[in-house]
């Protein structure tokens, strides 16, 4: 049990930084790079058990995504750096190859219920990413929310 949960932290830790070195991210960001595509994947993971894979992904993607917002803030930087490599552990990568494969070898109900899979995680994904990014830029800082609880008291 030990031993699965280090390998589910070590390597989206590692696949996200190396996604990072691999499109040249700058060296300062790789450690919140690698944080970010492990967070988002723990969550999925732990969801997995308890919603579709495409309701996990969807949660791991709003983690992603708001830890993504918060290092941007702080780091003075542009979401890309966090977003794309933080996504890459939930991409389903797997089901896409499947899908292929499947319509390859004739085994059409096959391709349809693997690419319907991975229709549904990818628009997971895609939500998660809308519902953060759409929350103001301001509300990610420490002044906008320390203003606001100046004018109600």
């Amino acid at each position: 049990m030990m031993h699965e949960f280090m390998i589910n932290i070590v390597c989206p830790f590692m696949g996200t930084m190396g996604y990072a070195v691999l499109f040249n991210v700058p060296r300062r960001f790789y450690l919140s790079c690698g944080m970010t595509g492990t967070a988002g994947w723990l969550v999925f993971k732990a969801m997995q058990g308890y919603a579709s894979a495409a309701v996990a992904s969807f949660l791991g993607a709003l983690v992603v995504v708001l830890i993504s917002r918060m290092l941007t803030v702080k780091m003075k930087c542009p979401i890309t750096i966090f977003l794309v490599s933080g996504i890459f552990p939930l991409v389903p990568g797997a089901g896409i190859y499947y899908t292929a494969y499947y319509l390859v070898t004739n085994q059409l109900a096959l391709a349809a219920q693997k690419g319907l899979e991975s229709v549904k995680i990818a628009f997971g994904i895609v939500l998660g990413i809308v519902f953060i990014v759409s929350i103001p830029r301001e509300a990610f800082r420490i002044k906008y929310w320390r203003q606001r609880r100046l004018r109600k008291g």
